[in-house]
């Protein structure tokens, strides 16, 4: 028997949307291209919203909501719609936003992503971030990176996540997927464990604090492949941030740890296309000497100048990227200059209405 919440998931499934997003007190939205739009008129009452969410989430998941007000976990509507689900409390009552996670992992090749990532595949250790904001397309880049690592090579790969977004099948590798706090207390004890599972490739699902950033630090000290994600929109933010989240005096040890660690960089950036529809965008930042030296210097500054210089070995400058896709009309000009980190190279593209605009609201440069 269908859950009531399903009729809600239809209706985003057929209109081609990403998010469902329910508040106590107002009409359920979709999030369809970016836009969010309205699927009814009345708004959700307090009754309806705590029999759907309840009755999805089962008794022992709906007493931990009801008691610390977040629950992240994973619904499968049938075996072609798999959901993301984060429940929260609001001002007016109860709140819940699903993400559609599809049951097919699409490939490196179409998604877009540049094919120098796939050489981040064929690494026997290390750390490689892959970084953005919220709803940049981060779990689904990984899944894809990978499935390519399951399908041409034998590795054991555990991911650790909250909740499991993408499904892996054991094609050439043994994938253990592991859910916190259902499988694990927490990510640091999930990638504690990784350390004694015979793990060749681990995943973090989230980089969110100290400890599981130095355990991913020395994880892949001692041989392990290891890839993680942070909410950062670029190389030279990440790097700053892997360090920034440590005490200062134990800064200088983690920039040589780092320096020797880190493999790559793959940050990437959503943006609406001209058409219909979202494309990824990428920087790639591949570690080479001179990455290195940078990052054990701490001058973080120079790293646009050596991605910029890098285009033969693969690297791409996040504005570059929008640039490119920018000139051959896959996305408008106001587009590109909203995401871009340079936004007087873009201003010239506006028109003069948008770019007085763009002053005044005292946008950054």
């Amino acid at each position: 028997m269908a859950a009531y919440i399903d009729q809600f998931f239809e209706v985003l499934i057929n209109a081609g949307a990403s998010d469902l997003h329910l508040g106590e007190g107002q009409p359920p939205k979709i999030r369809r291209h970016g836009d969010v739009i309205s699927v009814r008129e009345e708004p959700l009452t307090h009754d309806e919203m705590a029999y759907m969410m309840s009755e999805i989430c089962g008794p022992e998941r709906w007493q931990r909501y009801e008691k610390a007000g977040d629950l992240d976990f994973a619904y499968e509507m049938n075996e072609e719609s798999r959901f993301r689900c984060n429940f929260l409390k609001q001002t007016r009552g109860y709140g819940a936003v699903f993400r559609l996670i599809p049951t097919k992992i699409a490939t490196l090749e179409q998604l877009g992503i540049p094919p120098v990532v796939k050489e981040f595949g064929h690494l026997r250790s290390g750390l490689v971030l892959v970084t953005g904001p919220t709803g940049s397309g981060k779990s689904t880049t990984l899944a894809a990176l990978i499935d390519y690592i399951n399908i041409n090579f034998h590795r054991h790969i555990i991911t650790i996540e909250e909740p499991i977004e993408f499904v892996h099948s054991n094609k050439q590798c043994i994938i253990t997927q592991r859910e916190v706090p259902e499988h694990a207390p927490s990510f640091p004890v999930g990638l504690k464990a990784a350390l004694r599972e015979d793990a060749d490739i681990v995943l973090v699902g989230e980089m969110r604090d100290l400890e599981t950033i130095q355990l991913a630090l020395t994880a892949a000290e001692t041989g392990l492949l290891v890839f993680g994600t942070l909410h950062t929109n670029n190389s030279r933010k990440t790097v700053d941030r892997m360090i920034d989240v440590f005490p200062s005096d134990q800064q200088s040890q983690v920039r040589t740890m780092l320096a020797a660690s880190l493999r790559g960089v793959v940050a990437q950036l959503l943006l609406k296309r001209s058409d219909v529809g979202r494309l990824a965008v990428n920087e790639i930042l591949m570690v080479n000497n001179a990455v290195s030296a940078i990052i054990r210097e701490g001058a973080t500054q120079k790293l646009q100048d050596v991605i910029q210089g890098g285009k033969g070995e693969g690297m791409q400058f996040m504005d570059d990227a929008i640039w490119d896709v920018m000139l051959k009309g896959i996305v408008s000009p106001h587009e590109a200059y909203m995401k871009a980190i340079d936004k007087n190279r873009f201003k010239v593209f506006l028109p003069d209405d948008e770019a007085e605009l763009g002053n005044s609201a005292g946008l950054p440069n």
